[in-house]
């Protein structure tokens, strides 16, 4: 049978909550902080993928890339309530919907083997609690194999502050989990999220204050991605049965509907070009010469070198990480994973 696309919607519109689906039937979380199981997580993922692939050539016929301007030039809505706004300028900004019914999601037009990906986020006001707003970047072939780097913002009750999650993938190996407290309200105006990821090491930053460095150990034995392209998806669904303070505090659709802009976003990395290679771009930040976030693998600068940014990201982890996979003993009782270890 033929998908029209009311049915389609339909199907869309739980491609995001696939992603937690299974966390009732995997238990409860039994790690610190309320996080969800890594365990669970992980088999809500695979869900997730396997419906965006099983979804992926449907899609195509009904997908609305953002007419001009910019970000439009890079982004393309998949589904859901999104809108595109203009203000006097010219300048966009996209608007991600939640409502009782569906969720929404954009994603990348290109896909990055190594990129710098900087994008301003004003997320949910009031009572956010029950949704996730996230940004992404995931390999699309084989989910037993794939790579990807995480930031979700989970809401909260109103005059609670969001909680920051990242985690990051390679080979199909996660559980990098970490979380932060934001050290201002991400709700009041737009801020910068950016995520570098080069052949040295993958950084995690906002308003351009690292808050984490994970660094390629390949040659020690600690997965890193490396080989792998990958794409970045924006996403706003339902995850009240996780989300907020593990799953106590549901969505209050009296709220609804739950919206986060999205704009300023900037792209630079290897991508294909013509004869199957891959050219890398400029630095979107403007600094670093005409490839910075691709020179600090090459020992122009990484962030081991950088004596503020080293700085910065202690002060982050030691005032605002709430929690960190290698501190938690209870969920390693036989011992850290590798690469918490190495320096």
């Amino acid at each position: 049978m033929w998908l029209t696309p009311v049915i389609l919607r339909h199907l869309l519109s739980r491609v995001c909550t696939a992603y937690i689906l299974h966390l009732t039937v995997a238990g409860p979380a039994h790690y610190s902080h309320s996080l969800h199981s890594p365990g669970a997580m992980a088999l809500a993922r695979e869900r997730l993928l396997a419906s965006l692939s099983a979804l992926a050539l449907m899609i195509a016929a009904w997908a609305s890339p953002v007419a001009g301007g910019h970000p439009a030039d890079q982004l393309q809505i998949l589904w859901g309530q999104t809108k595109v706004l203009s203000d006097g300028n010219g300048d966009q900004t996209i608007a991600l919907m939640l409502d009782h019914a569906m969720g929404s999601a954009f994603k990348s037009k290109t896909s990055y083997l190594f990129a710098r990906i900087d994008v301003d986020i004003k997320l949910i006001p009031r009572n956010s609690a029950g949704t996730v707003t996230t940004i992404y970047m995931i390999s699309e072939k084989d989910w037993k194999t794939h790579d990807e780097i995480d930031l979700e913002f989970l809401g909260n009750a109103t005059g609670q502050p969001y909680t920051l999650h990242t985690n990051i993938f390679a080979n199909g190996e996660g559980g990098r989990e970490v979380q932060y407290r934001l050290w201002f309200d991400p709700t009041k105006d737009f801020h910068t999220y950016s995520i570098v990821w080069n052949t040295d090491e993958i950084l995690i930053l906002v308003d351009g204050v690292p808050i984490r460095q994970f660094k390629n150990h390949w040659d020690a034995g600690v997965p890193f991605p490396v080989y792998q392209p990958m794409r970045l998806f924006g996403c706003l669904w339902d995850a009240d049965d996780w989300a907020t303070q593990g799953g106590r505090v549901k969505t209050d659709w009296s709220q609804a509907p739950f919206v986060a802009y999205f704009r300023n976003y900037t792209a630079s990395g290897c991508a294909p070009s013509a004869g199957g290679s891959w050219a890398c771009g400029p630095d979107p930040s403007g600094s670093g010469g005409s490839s910075g976030w691709m020179d600090r693998a090459r020992g122009g600068g990484r962030l081991d070198d950088d004596v503020k940014q080293q700085q910065q990201l202690r002060e982050v982890q030691g005032k605002y990480m709430i929690y960190n996979y290698c501190t938690d003993e209870k969920r390693f009782p036989n011992g850290f994973p590798k690469e918490c270890g190495l320096a």
